[in-house]
């Protein structure tokens, strides 16, 4: 059983490498060499796959499961900067300047992450020089969203951020899509806080009001999300 548990992981390190943008363009001898040098691991719900501060020696990418990337204050407080799913890379700052972690990654759900080693990125990409394009697309697109982020929580009200945090949930989930207009996500409320910068309670608050008409329904730890389009109307402030 765990043999075929390392295989399928191997599997899936291996389709995602070869379908990544970073990777596109390779041969098939260059990629199987350089899969050889991919590590894959295993993480439980809960767990720390990196902290704010640690060495920087490696880029990331989410095979299977969630991540939560978030930085915590002294007195325990934090904030979400992103939730990843699989095909998306994080750790991608450190990988470029070589220092510390500006976050920290937690598995949210059981995941397994594929690790590749600064060296071998950067060795790669001295020798494929058009491998950057992929790198300077993924920042911009960090960069976009932090904008975006930033922008709602200093001039939004809580119901639209909230609202709008929830269809890019569901926007990057492939998981979350149970039908053409029912999603389903297994998200804390207080990650929900920590996403867009308000209370456990004030998300709270909204989510139950929502349930009261019908948008959506809680229940054992999930959102249901049972009618998109007055959610994207609560989104777009109507």
């Amino acid at each position: 059983m765990e043999n075929e548990t390392a295989y399928s992981l191997a599997e899936d390190a291996r389709r995602f490498f070869g379908e990544c943008g970073l990777f596109r363009g390779l041969g098939s001898d260059e990629r199987k060499l350089l899969l050889t040098r991919v590590g894959v691991r295993s993480f439980d719900a809960g767990e720390t796959i990196f902290t704010k501060g640690s060495q920087g020696n490696s880029m990331m990418a989410v095979l299977r499961g969630a991540v939560r990337i978030g930085v915590n204050s002294a007195d325990g407080r934090g904030i979400v900067l992103a939730i990843l799913h699989p095909g998306e890379v994080f750790g991608e700052i450190a990988l470029l300047d070589g220092k510390d972690r500006t976050a920290d990654a937690v598995a949210m759900t059981a995941c397994s992450i594929a690790v590749l080693a600064r060296r071998d990125i950067l060795d790669f990409l001295e020798r494929y020089p058009v491998g950057w394009s992929y790198v300077v697309s993924v920042l911009c697109d960090r960069l976009r969203k932090t904008d975006e982020h930033l922008a709602e929580v200093a001039l939004l009200q809580i119901p639209v951020r909230l609202a709008k945090a929830l269809l890019r949930v569901m926007a990057d989930d492939p998981q979350a899509k149970l039908g053409h207009k029912v999603h389903r996500m297994r998200l804390l409320q207080r990650e929900l806080g920590e996403l867009i910068g308000v209370t456990r309670e004030s998300v709270n608050k909204c989510l139950h009001s929502w349930q009261r008409d019908g948008i959506l329904l809680i229940e054992k730890g999930q959102i249901t999300i049972i009618d998109r389009e007055a959610l994207e109307e609560v989104a777009e402030g109507a």
